[in-house]
């Protein structure tokens, strides 16, 4: 209540709106820019293995940029005061080959409610190569999982799109919890970016390139985006000073939610400007946790306000100053977890 009160009256002292800014935008249309600049060049330009290699890397680099700050915020509903705008940023996740309906119930529905509840976080949820914490069943290669994970992490969005969209969608289900049911526009935008997403990113360049060439710029397109996207989110979640829960009790968190959320997650690097800027503030994992709706343009204020109120109330608040500790960190964690 007390951080509802003072983020309220953060917003009416300052009149300003909870959702994105000018420079919001204009950092969305940069990184748009960027990767169709790139996509375009690899089609037309008449560049060389190495030069299309590259562009495939900052595509990757842009394409998990424009997850950071134009989809998340739009899912959220808090790119926009406008709910078409929200929507349209929201499905730029479907330009990546994933798709929103989808990506909201896993992540806004499940992920934010059962943040590192073991058995209902399906962000984790356990790979056979992965033990995020010791309620998983331990393997003799977890051992090594602190060596082996960023390979992994950088296979992680081909997964992603070419097999757990298609588990969730045919089951109905994530994990064990049901989906909101799909209408009938859900299913023709589900197969509409599925069949265009391999005719974009595999068969038109094809057409262009050659299948070498476009087979192995898809592979390392894909290595850069989700060993971005994944790195972001395990510094967020799976670090040393994170709780991981047992599943609750006829589906109830036993904590206080703004205290779970507290206690289940981490921000890195908040005075870096470099990072705040790619991950979309994503780096104040806390202030986004706590205040989901209200855009990432406004967390180093809400920062300030969070830290204040846990510090007079005695709440656990969990920061690492640097992304090189937090890193250290999950790495560290990783290690301890395969090994306990």
């Amino acid at each position: 209540m007390e951080l509802r009160k003072q983020t309220k009256s953060y917003f009416d002292e300052t009149g300003k709106e909870a959702t994105g800014n000018s420079g919001l935008y204009l950092k969305a249309l940069t990184f748009i820019s960027i990767f169709f600049i790139c996509y375009f060049t690899i089609l037309f330009g008449a560049i060389s293995l190495g030069v299309a290699l590259c562009l495939y890397a900052i595509m990757g680099f842009a394409a998990a940029a424009l997850g950071f700050n134009l989809m998340h915020d739009g899912a959220h509903g808090s790119f926009s005061k406008k709910k078409w705008l929200n929507n349209l940023a929201a499905y730029s996740i479907n330009l990546l080959g994933g798709d929103a309906i989808l990506w909201k119930n896993k992540h806004n529905m499940i992920h934010h409610t059962y943040t590192n509840i073991e058995g209902y976080d399906q962000d984790i949820a356990q790979m056979p190569v992965f033990r995020l914490n010791t309620m998983q069943k331990k393997s003799y290669m977890h051992k090594y999982q602190h060596l082996y994970s960023f390979f992994i992490y950088g296979l992680s969005s081909l997964l992603w799109v070419f097999l757990l969209d298609y588990i969730k969608y045919f089951s109905g289900k994530i994990g064990n919890l049901k989906m909101t049911r799909f209408k009938t526009s859900d299913h023709i935008v589900f197969w509409f970016t599925k069949v265009g997403y391999i005719a974009a990113y595999l068969i038109i360049p094809a057409i262009f390139n050659g299948w070498f060439v476009t087979l192995t710029g898809f592979l390392v397109f894909h290595f850069v985006l989700g060993l971005v996207l994944s790195v972001v989110f395990q510094l967020a979640h799976v670090v040393e000073n994170t709780e991981f829960s047992e599943p609750p009790a006829e589906g109830k968190v036993e904590d206080e939610w703004a205290v779970h959320q507290l206690k289940t997650t981490s921000n890195f690097a908040t005075n870096n400007p470099l990072v705040t800027w790619y991950t979309g503030g994503l780096n104040f994992q806390v202030e986004h946790h706590l205040f989901p709706n209200i855009s990432h343009v406004h967390y180093p204020e809400l920062n300030k306000i969070v830290k204040r109120v846990c510090m007079e109330l005695n709440v656990q608040y969990n920061e690492y100053p640097t992304f090189s500790a937090a890193l250290g960190s999950h790495l560290s964690h990783l290690k301890e977890t395969g090994r306990a």
